[in-house]
């Protein structure tokens, strides 16, 4: 059950029911401090400024159609007007039971949505950076996400693979006769590229062969789609390599680059003309969006065609969003793409609902995200200030785990050892970001994120493997708990309470596109374990009834770490 959308629709209809506008909200959120319950509910405060009236009026007629007996012990009134709820402890030990038992931890049915989720798009002929880790990552953990939840998700990896820059590589390969494009590796790619890129600006002669050869692409010449699509498998084989290091689920069958769009573009130029949405001025194709003004108030003009009939980023992108929505029948569009591109997508998608490519009902989200920030407060670098690769921090992250975990597990044969480092080295990374708010920067620390303490993902990884070994000990499992929950202890309902917590945790994950919610949400799960666990003895409880209740919250615990974490993209490990 979700707690929060439960209590808050019983609130919002005795708010209706005591005269305040339809439109009220509960405002309900689990209270900071244990004098105010379990959670407090502020909307009485606002519903009462709109009516003119004082709070705690509204308040005490809001508690007369406030029937919450079958949930909580105690309602009250605090302050001006703040609703607070107490759950009630027979109520929390019947709903962990369906906890225990349901699946997927009890989660509530959703109704599926097919949700495109636009995510990593890294650079051919490059070798993927820091730039491209939140990104990859955030994406990923949402597409976990909102696949576990039950919805059909499309793993879009947007790549650039078209344009310019393939007939500059291609015009520099003929000039150096190297064909065997099959021979190459990334880094002979990134060489040519910086020498193919030199040669197109000093060079006019090259700079028109490689327009040329862009040309004889996009037109289908059998030798340049040849060469094209070599220096595509060359850079995606080696991407790959580096999502199977991070545990993402990106495959090679989810590579949507813009070529997929190519053969749209024109149909759509004219479709927007013939609709009125685009107009030719002075040879080239432009829609003008009042929305969007210059320096001057006058409405921007997007260029989709220029003069020499070359199309541009907004024509892919309008073709892009069209497809999704036509082709792969999409309810939602999701885009983890850095702030930068907001306005270019805003407008991208002003004209494709103008021109009825989406209606309103397909939602588009922007889920942008801050940068990646090195302890000086600037782009995170190299010690010679070049770019950080991804595979060299993530072969850092391994080395820094390694001599962490080595010393600390001694009796490990090396297989499980190099396991353990791996789970750590990269888990610790991608929590590092994830439990960062995406819309910010955050300040990259080795220190801090392979730390056992604090909101780290080596932290939660303990926690896991410490429930993993009392089970152990136990020499139970959870199909032979068969006592109930007792809540005695303000140490078990704390516990238990936030047990309950997680189905209205994931839900605003999938909702906002926010994964550094569940990474707190599992840090202060695991702290309560801890607190918990200190203070209320499980395998030494004072008999076997209170013992199997402490065990069933302690499985649910690991459960929901567990969970928590693959949904993240992050491995659990059994020993630490």
């Amino acid at each position: 059950m979700n707690i929060q959308l439960f209590l808050s629709d019983r609130i919002r209809h005795a708010l209706i029911m005591a005269g305040a506008p339809d439109d009220s909200d509960a405002q309900l959120h689990p209270s900071t401090k244990a004098q105010f319950g379990d959670y407090q509910a502020n909307g009485v405060m606002s519903a009462a400024k709109k009516q003119r009236i004082p709070p705690r009026e509204l308040a005490e007629r809001v508690l007369e159609h406030l029937d919450l007996s079958d949930i909580a012990k105690k309602v009250e009134i605090a302050g001006p007007g703040f609703i607070n709820i107490f759950l009630n402890e027979q109520w929390i030990s019947q709903e962990i039971e369906a906890v225990f038992i349901g699946p997927k931890l009890g989660l509530t049915p959703v109704t599926p949505q097919r949700i495109v989720i636009d995510y990593s798009a890294p650079n051919v002929a490059k070798e993927m950076h820091v730039g491209h880790l939140r990104s990859t990552i955030i994406g990923d953990a949402m597409a976990r996400t909102l696949s576990f939840l039950g919805h059909h998700v499309i793993r879009a990896n947007h790549i650039g693979d078209w344009g310019t820059q393939f007939g500059m590589l291609i015009a520099y390969l003929e000039k150096i006769q190297h064909h065997h494009a099959l021979e190459m590796v990334l880094s002979d790619l990134e060489h040519f590229y910086r020498e193919a890129k030199k040669h197109y600006d000093e060079d006019e002669i090259f700079a028109q062969r490689a327009r040329d050869y862009v040309v004889k692409l996009q037109s289908g010449d059998p030798y340049c789609r040849e060469m094209w699509r070599k220096l595509v498998d060359i850079t995606m084989t080696q991407n790959h390599l580096s999502y199977e290091r991070l545990k993402v689920t990106l495959t090679p069958e989810d590579m949507m680059g813009e070529s997929l769009y190519n053969d749209m573009l024109p149909n759509i130029v004219e479709d927007l003309i013939a609709k009125g949405v685009a107009v030719k001025d002075q040879g080239s194709v432009l829609v003008f969006l009042e929305e969007y003004q210059n320096k001057i108030g006058e409405p921007m003009g997007v260029v989709i065609q220029k003069k020499d009939g070359g199309y541009l980023y907004a024509t892919t992108d309008i073709a892009c969003v069209k497809y999704r929505c036509e082709t792969l029948k999409a309810d939602r569009i999701l885009y983890y793409i850095d702030s930068r591109q907001n306005q270019h997508l805003a407008q991208v998608w002003t004209i494709a609902r103008l021109a009825g490519y989406v209606p309103e009902s397909v939602s588009l989200e922007h889920h942008m995200f801050g940068m990646m920030l090195g302890k000086d407060g600037k782009p995170f670098k190299t010690r010679t200030g070049g770019t950080v690769k991804l595979s060299d921090l993530l072969d850092e992250a391994v080395e820094r785990a390694g001599q962490l975990i080595r010393g600390k597990n001694p009796d490990l044969n090396e297989t499980d050892l190099n396991n353990l480092i791996q789970a750590v080295a990269i888990g610790a990374v991608k929590y590092a970001d994830l439990s960062k708010n995406r819309t910010t920067d955050y300040i990259f620390d080795w220190d801090r994120m392979l730390s056992f303490e604090g909101n780290t993902a080596p932290y939660i990884q303990y926690a896991y493997s410490r429930v993993t070994s009392l089970f152990k000990k136990s020499g139970l499992d959870e199909k032979k708990i068969m006592s109930p929950v007792i809540i005695q202890e303000e140490k078990e309902r704390s516990l238990a309470i936030r047990l309950l917590q997680f189905e209205e945790m994931i839900s605003t994950v999938a909702r906002d596109g926010t994964p550094h919610l569940m990474c707190s949400y599992l840090y202060d799960l695991a702290t309560r374990f801890s607190i918990f666990y200190e203070h209320c003895p499980i395998l030494n409880a004072k008999n076997e009834q209170i013992r199997q209740s402490r065990l069933k919250l302690a499985w649910l615990t690991a459960k929901t770490l567990k969970l928590g974490l693959e949904n993240l993209g992050i491995e659990t490990v059994e020993r630490m």
